[in-house]
């Protein structure tokens, strides 16, 4: 979490093309997923509500694209169990997620997959054009940026730090609340190199669909020889940007 917007709505980053899929177990990806959403829940939210003085409810969320490669969209299962969750336990929790940063397969994929969902589903999805930064500053400050929309020299001298650093602030402040909880609960505190299982739903028809979709076109590419860097021909597809006023 990198912040609020100007309405109080909490703003997480979220690094799809800077994931590590490969190097960490499916379970413990959702693991952190949960414990962020009953986090931003039980915490976030009711203390920006009594912040502002008003009920702050959802927040916003931005995912940067960058280095997004087709081994990350091989792993399109991971992205499918986090969905099912959300939709099953934490229903309308998310305003708006901004994309950012978009390489050509994300823009091949995402011709794919809009089609496909509902329009309430689309109506929260924003492409924005490269970094988002000009967008993103009509609803937010610019200490509220993550790193990865900061384009300008102004911000070079700043730590090298990201928000996806374990040391960042929030991940501090998650981590002491998680192990307060267990104390209060008087169980061990819960230790970095463990986590507990669970058992995740069938995801819903329509994010099923998406699934298949989006791994029939990483086979696609895959069977046409496209290299990681390669432009090819999807340097020419353009998106539709949602032009909602959603802010």
């Amino acid at each position: 979490m990198t912040g609020y917007c100007r309405k109080g709505r909490p703003v997480f980053a979220i690094g799809v093309g800077v994931n590590g899929f490969e190097r960490v177990p499916t379970h413990k990806y959702i693991q952190t997923h949960i414990q962020i959403n009953e986090y931003r829940d039980q915490v976030l939210l009711p203390n920006s509500s009594r912040k502002v003085g008003h009920f702050v409810g959802t927040c916003l969320k931005i995912l940067d694209m960058s280095n997004l490669r087709l081994s990350t969209l091989s792993r399109i299962k991971v992205l499918t169990m986090i969905s099912t969750i959300d939709d099953l336990n934490y229903p309308e929790k998310t305003d708006t997620y901004y994309i950012v940063n978009t390489p050509y397969i994300f823009q091949a994929c995402w011709k794919v997959v809009k089609p496909l969902l509902h329009d309430r589903t689309k109506r929260k999805i924003r492409v924005l054009p490269g970094s988002g930064k000009e967008e993103l500053l009509k609803i937010m400050d610019e200490d509220t940026l993550p790193h990865f929309c900061r384009t300008d020299s102004k911000h070079k001298d700043r730590p090298t730090e990201t928000c996806f650093s374990p040391s960042h602030p929030f991940h501090m402040e998650l981590w002491s609340y998680i192990k307060e909880q267990s104390c209060m609960s008087k169980c061990m505190a819960p230790s970095l190199q463990k986590s507990f299982h669970i058992t995740v739903s069938q995801p819903r028809e329509e994010i099923q669909t998406i699934e298949e979709q989006i791994q029939s076109s990483v086979a696609h590419f895959g069977d046409e020889g496209c290299s990681e860097g390669s432009s090819l021909s999807f340097s020419r597809l353009t998106m539709a940007d949602n032009k909602d006023d959603d802010d």
